[in-house]
């Protein structure tokens, strides 16, 4: 009975993915927020396209990038908007963590 369950258990973990990139997800979605909170549109539409074509099409990716950004958002704005970073300085942070994002998981990996 015990090597039923077990044998049960087993392909459920096999289903569970990994952390590769989960926290330069989190990081694209604290920087979307401030990007969202300051209206700099053009980064945050960047960092969404490198959500898209980088991370996982996962629940879990999604769930973390969308909890980042609300987070990220709201820390913004109780802020002075004198605080925001200019946009430049939001892209280039943003191509450096795509860098990440890519080096954590490879383009070759299966999604």
């Amino acid at each position: 009975l015990v090597l039923f369950f077990l044998g049960l258990a087993m392909p459920a973990a096999a289903d569970v993915p990994t952390d590769a990139g989960l926290a330069e997800v989190r990081d694209l979605g604290q920087l979307n927020g401030q990007a969202l909170a300051c209206s700099h549109t053009q980064a945050a539409a960047r960092i969404k396209a490198i959500m898209i074509q980088h991370a996982p099409k996962t629940r879990r990716y999604g769930e973390v990038f969308e909890a980042a950004t609300s987070k990220a958002f709201l820390a913004q704005v109780k802020k002075d908007p004198a605080v925001c970073q200019d946009e430049p300085t939001i892209a280039s942070q943003a191509e450096a963590l795509a860098a990440r994002l890519q080096a954590a998981i490879p383009a070759a990996e299966p999604q």
